[in-house]
């Protein structure tokens, strides 16, 4: 196959980033030096094919080294995947954290989404012009917590966050771990919570002393069947957002045909106003690899990845080092725990797509591909990544499975309603006194959420973050539970609960989430392609006073868009892409179109 390699070569030190993560080359065919036999003969080109898969880690390691992805490196990193450049290149320029247009150089990713923005985000934008710092606008960093929030690349020394961000500090060297999260509750209450901050986050010894990798002892003696019908029983449902019943996934895999099955734990968190899984892989990450490892005992899996959004340096080198430490224990690899099953664990980092939050738009970027969904069926049970058998979980509904193994079915399904069981924690944030992460009982009203984190004056609530919807004060009193956000007209989501006081005008808040859309649309489909464009231009129009036609055409063009993303796009991010402006209309918030 003729790759048309380009002109433009790497630097050394491009190079050596790369080959230190794919080896040195085998011959000039794969980047090598020049061997009398090269010109006559191939090697390896169906192996060197199916590195496909290194393609994000390989981008990943030139942009960590220099700073950013020249036409050299980009056509280096072609020649060793064999992969042609103009595909390598459409994968760079999907994801919004490689950069294929600027010269490297230490740069800053300022968080501008509606809670940062809130709390000083603009401020800190005038500081570091006049400090003469380059800086570039990013979506949500998933700090909402700690708001305003930034993360900073330095070349050579990766990614730091900072939060909350000052204007002058992050014109030095940050400082590369943040203080652990504050835990508002008490932690008699907590279960999902109680180790964060108390135990240290990259000890194994501290873990187990806690009570670590019980749950993988005893769900070895009693069995993968076993196993699944607690979870069965629990009643637990999916906390990603879509409240899949988690035992029905569990068993679809298990009974899937064939070997070479994968479990694959969703840590690309992109919601705006959604930080707990950063919380939890950051607090207690010993936890993930153990819920991981008793998922893949359960399902018969031998491969597990663990995909983390690029924006979370800090949950990147716990969870690495947990898992490191791990395979030390004999707890991954060949012959867990002495129970005679094998289980390999790997972490893979995104480079900022909200799209791969979708479970095939992740399988997509895990294989080195743009992260566009695909349809269903077949659904990823039947053929996942790398067409195998795969199940996938968010972080926290994996550290749910282990609640619920260590309490029983039955006792955990006794926790919340009948239809929504077991404790769930909400993301709280925006006017609010204490913001973090709440853990309480489905069930519980929102009203009591609102009061433990102090919230000020409370005008609305955009319940589930960008893709969910807004809620007035005559809500308040709704049920935090799935039937409950449901009769309520509104969604639990991923659990983000952003909290707006009355003095909000609502007319910048709306323009950003459906900014967020149009940039975060993956672009395969019509609807979705086209519709986040047109929404957003239509509330520009009408921001500026200056519609086309009338205010009520403009109106009315809102709700056809909306109908047609909602009914025909492809996936989750166009269906709810109108969610959140719909409802802001629907309650006549300020500043919204009325």
């Amino acid at each position: 196959m003729d790759i048309r390699l380009l002109l433009d070569k790497p630097t050394e030190e491009e190079k050596v980033a790369v080959d230190a993560l794919l080896g040195p080359p085998e011959s000039a065919w794969r980047g090598g030096d020049y061997e009398p036999l090269d010109g006559r003969v191939a090697y390896g080109g169906h192996a060197a094919r199916e590195q496909r898969h290194l393609l994000l880690p390989a981008l990943h390691a030139v942009q960590d080294a220099v700073g950013s992805i020249s036409k050299g490196a980009l056509g280096y990193v072609s020649e060793r995947l064999m992969i042609p450049p103009a595909e390598a290149y459409g994968v760079a320029t999907f994801y919004a954290l490689f950069r294929t247009d600027r010269s490297g150089g230490r740069v800053v990713h300022l968080c501008d989404d509606f809670v940062c923005s809130g709390r000083g985000a603009g401020e800190i934008a005038s500081a570091l012009d006049e400090a003469g710092v380059r800086w570039e606008p990013s979506p949500c960093l998933g700090q909402c917590d700690r708001a305003p929030a930034a993360l900073v690349h330095q070349p050579g020394d990766g990614y730091v966050s900072v939060a909350p961000a000052d204007g002058s500090a992050l014109g030095a060297d940050p400082a590369s771990d943040q203080p652990p999260p504050v835990i508002h509750q008490a932690r008699t209450e907590l279960r999902l919570l109680r180790r964060v901050g108390v135990v240290e986050p990259t000890s194994l010894e501290d873990y187990t002393g806690s009570g670590g990798y019980d749950v993988l002892r005893s769900a070895i003696e009693m069995g993968p069947d076993e196993v699944i019908g607690h979870l069965e029983s629990s009643r637990l449902r999916g906390r990603g957002g879509a409240a899949f019943p988690i035992g029905a996934k569990w068993r679809g895999l298990r009974q899937a045909a064939g070997g070479g099955k994968f479990v694959i734990a969703n840590g690309d968190e992109s919601e705006p106003g959604t930080f707990k899984d950063r919380v939890l892989m950051e607090g207690d990450p010993f936890a993930l690899v153990e819920a991981m490892t008793v998922y893949a005992y359960a399902t018969g899996a031998e491969k597990g990845f663990v995909y983390l959004r690029g924006e979370y340096p800090l949950a990147e080198r716990r969870i690495l080092a947990a898992i490191a430490q791990a395979k030390r224990a004999g707890l991954l690899g060949d012959n867990v725990a002495g129970a005679g099953f094998s289980f390999d664990l790997e972490l893979r980092r995104g480079a900022g797509a909200y799209i791969c939050g979708e479970e095939t738009a992740l399988f997509a970027s895990i294989e080195g591909h743009r992260g566009e969904p695909r349809q269903k069926p077949p659904f990823p049970t039947e053929r996942g990544v790398f067409g195998m058998p795969t199940g996938v979980n968010n972080i926290e509904t994996l550290l749910a499975a282990l609640a619920v193994l260590e309490l029983g079915g039955e006792a955990f399904s006794a926790i919340g309603t009948q239809e929504s069981t077991g404790p769930k924690l909400f993301c709280v944030s925006g006017d609010v006194e204490r913001p973090g992460v709440y853990e309480v009982p489905l069930g519980t009203e929102l009203d009591e959420l609102l009061k433990l984190s102090g919230a000020i004056e409370p005008m609305a609530v955009l319940m589930g973050g960008a893709a969910g919807s807004f809620v007035d004060e005559d809500q308040f009193g709704m049920p935090l539970s799935f039937e409950g956000a449901r009769a309520a007209g509104t969604t639990l989501g991923s659990g983000a609960v952003v909290v707006f006081s009355s003095a909000t005008d609502f007319s910048p808040v709306l323009r950003r989430i459906a900014r967020f859309f149009r940039d975060e649309s993956c672009g395969q489909c019509v609807p979705c392609r086209i519709g986040t464009v047109r929404q957003e231009e239509a509330l520009a129009r009408l921001d500026a006073r200056s519609p086309l036609g009338t205010e009520a055409d403009e109106r009315r063009r809102l709700d056809d868009l909306a109908t047609a993303m909602t009914d025909s796009s492809i996936c989750g991010l166009g269906q709810t892409a109108a969610s959140a402006i719909q409802s802001a209309i629907r309650l006549g918030l300020p500043g919204a179109p009325s």
